[in-house]
């Protein structure tokens, strides 16, 4: 279980007197949708305010909001994103996602080649990988330069306060760290091609394939940087000195105007929710899922933004109380909104308690769960509704309870103030130099 007040991690790095830092050429690589890779942009264009290098590795379609931010951009995945993207609005349920991981071997072995001339071109001094950028690590240890992994999950670090945040719910204190032990799936899943990358193009020795990737060849813990807050997630006591809560990571600055029928839309003195499910969409439900929102918005008497994503809401029939757009960005959307529905991605909750607004979490897989737990427990939202179990009274009594409840806006609101306050970008770099200072 999660117990206790919040407790800032600190480390012997982050304890260290401060210094003249010297310039760090940092490399990013990230994979997947926008909110995998949206908190290593916000990232990159600190470390470039702060006088560093930053290039991302990732999807070519987040060439320009890289580029717009000031750090470089290498292409990184994209063919894995389009395999992904592809199979999204065809798949029935979570279980052809098992299906579709056979078919991007290809493309996985070609994004490890993509970042290994990545590393190449830009000579970086550090590397920051998130564990679905399988090559940062092994590329790391043939350039002999330190590495980050980094990831905006309490996924890495062992502890006994709660199990995996795949798991949806807390085990005994050894169990929950004993979960931990899927970090390994890496290796034994991909053991044979990370092998192969290793010998036959950066010319080092095989893993085994129970290797968990986080120790260096002497046993030592590689540093992790989580990007997410103390206030949503308390830093467990038995976090080692390795792991890092820095706080989320956005972008600040960064502008967006609404289109002038969304301006118009949420123009209105009415209670008007976010609805949408990212890339969990599963097209082939998407009129059932259209229908359900359809009738939940109606019988609540509110209106909704409904974002479609990858074809996995499709509302057949216009409703004046209802908006649809394909996606905007949730850091500026969601502060217009009264409420948020969604699925529960890491960032997307984060950009929904960052704005303070009451959320509720129907999730899909993976993390989700764990993130709508959470929202429940902060009193920012009612208990998470599986997408698949929602039904129209359970959804609309929901929506209900979001704009009606004051408890619910009190501790959003609340929440809300406090990671507003924070430097989730600015400790991260604190970070990233003392390692690079350390590393000599």
């Amino acid at each position: 279980m999660l117990t206790g007040p919040p407790r800032l991690l600190t480390s012997r790095l982050l304890q260290r007197d401060q210094k003249e830092m010297r310039v760090v050429k940092v490399l990013i690589l990230t994979f997947g949708t926008r909110g995998d890779v949206d908190p290593y942009i916000a990232l990159a264009a600190r470390l470039c305010v702060e006088g560093h290098e930053a290039v991302v590795g990732a999807p070519e379609e987040f060439r320009r909001d890289v580029e717009a931010c000031g750090a470089g951009f290498e292409p990184m995945g994209t063919e894995m994103l389009r395999l992904v993207r592809g199979s999204m609005a065809e798949m029935a349920g979570p279980a052809d996602s098992v299906r579709l991981i056979a078919r991007m071997n290809q493309a996985m072995k070609a994004s490890l080649l993509e970042q290994w001339r990545a590393a190449q071109r830009v000579e970086p001094t550090l590397i920051v990988a998130h564990p679905k950028a399988l090559g940062g690590v092994h590329i790391a240890q043939r350039l002999r330069i330190p590495v980050v992994a980094s990831i905006p999950l309490p996924f890495l670090t062992p502890t006994g306060d709660f199990p995996v945040p795949f798991i949806s719910r807390s085990l005994t204190g050894p169990v929950n760290r004993a979960s931990y032990h899927v970090n390994r799936f890496s290796a034994i899943a991909y053991g044979g091609m990370i092998n192969r990358f290793r010998r036959q193009v950066l010319g080092l020795d095989r893993i085994t394939r129970f290797s968990d990737y986080l120790h260096t060849d002497d046993g030592s813990r590689l540093p992790v940087l989580y990007g997410f807050s103390e206030h949503v997630v308390p830093v467990p006591a038995d976090y080692p000195g390795n792991a890092h809560v820095t706080g989320y990571w956005h972008r600040s600055g960064s502008e967006w105007t609404p289109p002038v029928h969304l301006a118009e839309f949420l123009h209105s003195e009415d209670p008007t929710v976010y609805i949408g499910f990212g890339s969990m969409g599963f097209g082939k439900h998407a009129a059932e899922r259209g229908r359900l929102i359809a009738e939940a918005v109606d019988r609540a008497g509110i209106r909704a933004v409904v974002a479609t994503g990858w074809g996995g809401v499709d509302l057949q029939e216009a409703s004046p109380r209802i908006l649809t757009l394909d996606e905007a960005p949730h850091d500026h959307l969601f502060p217009r909104v009264s409420a948020v529905v969604h699925h529960g991605g890491a960032g997307t909750t984060a950009a929904g308690l960052r704005a303070g607004r009451p959320t509720l979490v129907a999730p899909v897989l993976g993390d989700q769960a764990f993130w709508g737990q959470r929202v429940a427990a902060l009193g920012a939202g009612p208990e998470p509704v599986a997408l698949r179990t929602l039904t129209v009274q359970v959804l609309a009594d929901r929506l209900r309870q979001l704009v009606v409840d004051p408890q619910f806006s009190r501790q959003a609101t609340a929440v809300g103030e406090r990671l507003r306050q924070e430097d989730g970008t600015g400790t991260a770099v604190r970070v990233l130099e003392n390692i690079s200072t350390e590393h000599g």
